[in-house]
């Protein structure tokens, strides 16, 4: 289990580090992402964005899956 909240860990300090580089490749400006913006509040859903991701965490874990032999 402490090896698993390890890597989560790293996973979110990689994730914070590459905002910037994310941000620039148009990920969460996608089409079908959802933002509403009144005078005082923003709601934002990146529906579009969650799925490109989870197809792309999805395809990574298959491959290591594959090449790991599990």
């Amino acid at each position: 289990m402490s090896r698993i909240l390890i890597l989560i860990g790293i996973l979110f300090i990689l994730a914070g580090l590459l905002w910037p580089l994310i941000g620039r490749i148009g990920l969460g400006r996608l089409p079908g992402d959802i933002v509403i913006e009144r005078e005082n509040f923003t709601l934002y859903i990146p529906v579009t964005s969650a799925i490109l991701v989870s197809v792309v965490l999805s395809l990574v874990a298959a491959i290591l899956r594959a090449f790991l032999g599990r």
